[in-house]
């Protein structure tokens, strides 16, 4: 059993933006509401505070999320505010938020958000333990569960009672260098589209996609990744990537239906798909626009190439089942000294 001298903080991380765009407008996916959030974190916090998490930071945000969440929480635990200057509701937020938490020394992060969010987080502490809760349009990547449990998984490791290591594998993502040393990530997906221009939040029309290269091809998820995932599934713990080749419209591709987006199925035409190790590269090539887990970024020129590999060395995502079977194997819930913390378990209840 690790060592409660271990303990650490959770930081909250909340972007009030994911699954409000227009994405969801467009298609049929439920939007996320500040309410709602509010009370996926509470539950996150009663959990990881029954698990025997003991302090919390946060930061401001656009629409009062974390404060209202917390604000009236009674569970005997230690409520930090963090000051990162002025809001933007911009990426540059979360970046912000990541790094004070870093620096206030939290030792686990309670992601809300989508793909996006999550690239942000990744991209800003790259060796982070993170439990993300899925709120974004894209949500491959953060975990559909009870906001309970995966709040008591991260409180287990926040509170020394279980080492990450032992319930946190590091996740894949996809690495892209550009010709002129740039380097960008995404934690999902890097796709190379036509006729398309960066900051569009439409859904992607199928017939422009020419090359999808996956870290995770899951077929019971929306977006790109499905479109691996229908043809070559690919799992979060498998060690490989994924390539797609697609072509436009009556080019010889084989049709694939596929839910690009929450509600909505497009047709792509796939002239091949393949499986690619760890760290082998993939070469693409203007004209086009490189995209990354739903966000189109950068234009590459006619001619301009990017090399993009599938690898691991992303965060540290903790995983929910296997940290409640190790608690119960290790009777965590069931420990004298829990007992102790009367005030606590009344606490717990009566929030809820």
């Amino acid at each position: 059993m690790a060592n409660h001298a271990d303990a650490g903080a959770i930081g909250l991380i909340v972007n009030p933006m994911s699954g409000r765009d227009v994405r969801r407008l467009v298609g049929r996916a439920q939007s996320e509401t500040p309410e709602s959030k509010r009370n996926q974190l509470q539950r996150a916090v009663v959990g990881a505070a029954a698990a025997g998490a003991s302090r919390f930071c946060w930061v401001k945000d656009l629409f009062r999320v974390t404060e209202r969440a917390v604000e009236f929480l009674d569970v005997g635990v230690s409520l930090e505010q963090l000051d990162i200057g002025r809001l933007t509701t911009t990426p540059a937020d979360t970046v912000r938020a990541v790094h004070a938490m870093r620096e206030a020394g939290c030792t686990v992060l309670i992601v809300l958000g989508g793909d996006g969010t999550n690239r942000i987080v990744a991209d800003a502490w790259p060796d982070a333990v993170l439990m993300p809760l899925s709120t974004g349009t894209n949500n491959v990547f953060p975990e559909h569960v009870e906001p309970t449990l995966a709040g008591a998984a991260a409180g287990l490791v926040a509170s020394g009672r279980i080492a990450p290591d032992e319930i946190a594998e590091r996740a894949k993502l996809v690495r892209v260098r550009y010709a002129d040393g740039e380097e960008r990530m995404g934690v999902i997906d890097a796709v190379l589209v036509e006729d398309d221009h960066p900051g569009s939040l439409l859904p992607f029309d199928p017939a422009k996609i020419r090359e999808v290269v996956l870290a995770r091809a899951e077929p019971d998820s929306v977006g790109m990744s499905p479109l691996g995932g229908l043809l070559y599934p690919c799992r979060r713990a498998d060690d490989f990537g994924v390539v797609v080749h697609c072509v436009p419209p009556g080019a010889g591709g084989k049709p694939l239906l596929a839910p690009i987006s929450p509600g909505i199925y497009r047709t792509a035409h796939v002239s091949g798909v393949e499986r690619i190790e760890l760290g082998e590269p993939v070469i693409v090539e203007g004209p086009g626009l490189i995209e990354f887990d739903g966000d189109r970024e950068r234009v590459l020129a006619a001619g301009e190439r990017a090399e993009i590999r599938v690898v691991r060395d992303g965060p540290h995502v903790i995983d929910v089942s296997r940290a409640l079977s190790l608690a119960a194997e290790r009777g965590l819930y069931v420990d004298r000294d829990w007992h102790d913390h009367g005030d606590l378990v009344e606490g717990v209840a009566g929030c809820c």
